[in-house]
């Protein structure tokens, strides 16, 4: 029987923690200082006590692939807010980013970061926790396994059968394999609707895989920064994006995990670094300017550079080392699999019973806007309740974490709250 289990919290204060899409949340832009306040008969009002949450880890036990294979000891994180009611409809779905993982909300420690949607999730905000019963779990194969905050089975899990890392022996999994493993959780929980299923990015793939093959459970589905379609362009780029990893000579055709073997870091932080550079909109850049790096001079010398590849480089680099290569790969092709089941995104969309908000940004280079039109397109031609509402802003892709509270007034009409 599946079950579920505390991670250790000494486990999650220990470990740094993913804060934002693909690589690094964009810091703020430093304004001018505020004036001063003026004078008040009363104090200010204490700011709210953060949302205190706490990673479990579900056991899945054996799960069968979409494609046939079989994961023996399938697990994933997940952490909860707020109380399922007795009818066990008044659940949320949080589906997470291509880098992140169940860390959509609060915190896991007072001083600890907050978690990449809370800006809109928690007492009081846009999801608000006090009505809601909100859940958001790992992946499988999830990019983040060697971050002790993230729990996932993945290529570089022991096989039972060997006792050694599968590898690329792991068997293929799609979107629909997440959502699978995710039912199995929402299961064991008692959960029997979805009022929202919502996710950014590769979460928003997984919303809306959530709203084609379970369409009696879930009554809103919330894609942001998502696309309806996978087409051959996207195809494409998930394809550069891995290039570097198998051009990595420590790679190995995935077999990296032996002792004395090194892993293929300088391969993974190059793809890390291409989807970064594709995740942001000119305007997150725009501080490095044609600045050189310090000291250098790229006109004169052809291996000196420019101060923003010296940025991408080292924000890359770092990322990499909490990163896995091949669980890269396997989400990826995840990706790539994405409504695969069906003879197209139409047909798969019409299966929708749910009312949608979808939340694209206008720079967005990695899902551009028009891929969100087609969708909002098919789901009005299917006769489901559909509105769109843009995140302006400079940041691209990355609007849809860093930025989804400008689109809190339409998510609070969307909730009826």
């Amino acid at each position: 029987m599946p079950v579920t289990r505390p991670v250790p919290r000494r486990a999650l204060l220990a470990a740094p923690l993913l804060a934002a899409p693909l690589l690094a949340r964009p810091a703020l832009a430093q304004g001018s200082a505020s004036a001063p306040a003026p004078p008040s008969a009363t104090p200010p009002s204490a700011a709210p006590e953060p949302l205190i949450v706490r990673k479990q880890v579900f056991e899945a036990g054996e799960y069968r692939t979409r494609g046939g294979g079989t994961v023996p000891n399938a697990r994933i994180g997940y952490q909860t807010a707020g109380t399922l009611n007795a009818a066990g409809d008044n659940a949320v779905l949080i589906t997470h980013f291509f880098s992140a993982n169940s860390h959509a909300f609060g915190r896991f420690a007072a001083n600890g970061p907050p978690g990449y949607w809370d800006n809109i999730v928690g007492p009081g905000k846009a999801i608000d926790t006090n009505r809601f019963f909100v859940v958001s779990s790992d992946t499988l194969v999830n990019l983040n396994l060697n971050d002790a905050t993230t729990t996932s089975t993945g290529p570089s899990s022991l096989d039972p059968s060997t006792g050694r890392p599968f590898g690329m022996n792991y068997p293929v999994v799609s979107m629909r394999d997440f959502i699978e493993v995710q039912k199995r959780l929402l299961d064991s929980l008692g959960v029997k609707r979805l009022a929202l299923v919502a996710g950014p990015s590769m979460g928003a793939l997984q919303a809306i895989e959530w709203a084609c093959a379970y369409p009696e459970m879930v009554e809103r589905v919330m894609p942001a920064v998502g696309t309806g379609e996978f087409d051959a362009f996207l195809l494409g780029w998930m394809e550069i994006w891995e290039v570097p990893i198998r051009m990595d000579p420590n790679w190995r055709n995935g077999d990296y995990y032996g002792q004395g073997r090194e892993p293929p870091h300088r391969g993974l932080a190059e793809a890390l670094k291409i989807v970064t550079l594709q995740a942001r909109d000119r305007g997150s850049l725009a501080q490095f300017g044609r600045r050189p790096i310090d000291g250098q001079d790229p006109a004169r010398k052809i291996t000196d550079g420019f101060a923003v590849e010296r940025f991408l480089d080292e924000a890359a680099a770092a990322r990499a080392k909490t990163a896995d290569a091949n669980a890269f790969l396997y989400l990826t092709r995840a990706n790539q699999l994405f409504l695969n089941e069906y003879p197209d995104s139409a047909a798969a969309l019409a299966r929708s019973q749910a009312r949608w908000l979808v939340v694209p940004a206008p720079g967005d280079r990695i899902f551009p806007i028009s891929y969100n039109r087609d969708m909002v397109e098919m789901l009005r031609k299917a006769g489901r309740p559909v509105e769109m509402v843009e995140l302006e802003g400079g940041l691209g892709h990355l609007e849809g974490v860093a930025s989804m509270n400008k689109a809190e007034p339409a998510i609070r009409r969307f909730l009826g709250t």
